[in-house]
């Protein structure tokens, strides 16, 4: 039977041809969910499955609802119709989604505070394409694995401009480590660290999921590097990767160890933490010294979003030495994005670089599996808790005909 099947988002209809069914696979005993199959879209705008896998009718994502620091408070899950990708777009099937530290200043609205409830959540994901228009067709397939950086990644599928998708060799999570904690750190260091051979860089929450590439970033340059974390199972890995001096700071007192090994101060410091963290940053730096900011997570769940600094002698500190503090927010330098992540991609292919995934193997729950897992995994990391990038399974490998 055909049907016309309205594109979303005031798009033209367009004419698929359907089929469905329903029931239990008899060998495997599954319930099997309806399916859509699509027979024959040789001329039309737009290919899905057409080499005989198949498409949920529905699927599940996540909305903000309501504007608020508190994730769970903020964010429902809502089952919808799957997405109709436009002439240049693709319809990616995903399989990891990564977890940030700001998924809860977006879900608070404090980066674009003219957007109003409900949106999409999610800033990164990858997958397989399973759907394409017409025009992203002269460069992808059905099949294909891309990863990508946008909006409305904490979803069952997403549409992803075909120019805003990543080719990826395999969907492998270590590739999503990339997209926005490695291109933070391999962009904010190129372009604000000004590193130079044998300088100090002091790097916070090295063992999360950014930290972790600012001190292999840093190592590469020939800087001593110092990493700060909060067990010694952080501080081992830390070793592992390079680091020069790991502190546990819950078993040294940081502002001490910094004054007493380090008394010419530090060069570059990468900070994500904030507060108190960040004036002992500011304190610690040495004559011509480099503060790069790239986020204060220590504030992000209050109503503000903002840890208490005392930044009143901030001038006087940054003159005295000559000093600098730089902010970095990585939408204003998508210009290095391409770059960084190739350059990425080839140093981890090489084994040059090591992409650390915390698939929540240790929570008390178990592995993140499964899209409501997504807010476990961000109590996870606001906890302390990973070591490395916090990454959820959205869905395992298909077992069906799928090339998935």
């Amino acid at each position: 039977m055909s049907r016309a099947l309205l594109a979303r988002n005031g798009r033209r209809a367009l004419p698929l041809i359907y089929g469905g069914r329903r029931g239990t696979d008899t060998l495997s005993g599954v319930h099997l969910a309806a399916r859509r199959f699509i027979v024959d879209m040789s001329y039309s705008a737009h290919f899905m499955d057409f080499k005989g896998s198949s498409i949920a009718s529905s699927m599940k994502k996540l909305v903000v609802t309501k504007l608020s620091p508190n994730f769970r408070e903020a964010v429902s899950t809502q089952t919808v119709a799957v997405p109709t990708p436009g002439d240049a777009d693709l319809l990616v099937r995903n399989r990891f989604v990564g977890i940030n530290a700001s998924d809860i200043n977006y879900s608070a609205g404090r980066y674009d505070p003219s957007v109003k409830p409900p949106f999409d959540a999610g800033f990164e994901g990858i997958g397989e394409v399973v759907g394409l228009g017409l025009s992203a067709s002269s460069r992808y397939t059905v099949g294909d694995t891309v990863a990508y950086f946008g909006s409305g990644a904490f979803a069952e599928y997403t549409v992803v401009p075909a120019k805003e998708a990543v080719p990826v060799p395999a969907v492998k999570p270590e590739f999503l480590t990339l997209l926005v904690s490695g291109a933070t750190a391999y962009i904010a260091l190129k372009r604000l660290g000004d590193l130079a051979k044998g300088e100090t860089v002091l790097v916070t929450a090295a063992a999360g999921g950014t930290g972790q590439f600012a001190v292999q970033f840093a190592k590469q340059a020939g800087c001593h590097v110092i990493g700060t974390c909060s067990t010694n199972e952080k501080a081992g890995f830390l070793k592992s990767i390079g680091c020069d001096r790991p502190i546990n700071y819950t078993a040294e007192d940081l502002a001490k160890t910094l004054r007493k090994e380090y008394p010419q101060g530090i060069d570059v410091v990468y900070e994500s933490v904030g507060g108190s963290v960040l004036e002992l940053a500011v304190n610690s730096l040495a004559n011509k010294g480099r503060l790069i900011v790239i986020g204060f997570i220590s504030g992000y769940q209050s109503a503000s979003g903002i840890p208490p600094f005392k930044g009143g002698t901030l001038p006087v500190k940054l003159l005295q030495k000559s000093a600098s503090i730089r902010g970095f927010f990585l939408p204003h330098f998508l210009g290095d994005y391409r770059e960084a992540l190739s350059s990425m991609i080839q140093m981890f292919a090489k084994g040059k670089l090591v992409c650390e995934v915390d698939c929540g193997d240790l929570a008390e729950e178990g592995k993140f599996v499964g899209l409501d897992a997504v807010f476990r995994a961000v109590d996870y990391m606001y906890a302390g808790r990973n070591l490395g990038k916090v990454v959820v399974e959205v869905a395992p490998p298909s077992v069906s005909n799928s090339k998935l």
